[in-house]
């Protein structure tokens, strides 16, 4: 019982840090990726790889469900906070976001590659 309520809450943990990127995105990421955007695909499933990677290690220091649960929500809100940063404040001359709406793949696959350092950043740092 106690393994399926751990899957449980990391699928809702990873669906809910994917809802507070999508609140981020001003496309709809579905919607492009239904039209075969790869960029928009690579984009949002660096992400979920990303947040992965923070449940994996929150999991596997956490003491109970509960302490998983919280340090799951601060490694989601500190990678949002952390990709917002590499997206908007380390390339302010250039909109990414419309670079991978318009569907260049080189962009998209760079922004799967930060979603997933950054992922490696965050639960490293969980790991303290």
């Amino acid at each position: 019982m106690d393994f399926l309520a751990h899957v449980g809450v990391g699928f809702l943990l990873v669906i809910l840090g994917l809802i507070v990127f999508a609140l981020t995105t001003r496309f709809s990421e579905r919607k492009l990726i239904k039209e075969g955007n790869l960029a928009v695909a690579l984009k949002l499933w660096g992400k979920a790889i990303g947040l992965a990677i923070v449940i994996y290690t929150v999991w596997a220091g956490s003491v109970s469900l509960l302490d998983a649960f919280i340090w799951g929500l601060i490694g989601i809100a500190a990678q949002v906070l952390a990709y917002l940063v590499i997206e908007l404040i380390l390339t302010p001359n250039v909109s990414l976001a419309k670079k991978v709406e318009e569907g260049n793949v080189a962009i998209g696959f760079s922004l799967f590659s930060a979603a997933i350092v950054v992922g490696i950043i965050v639960a490293a740092s969980l790991t303290y």
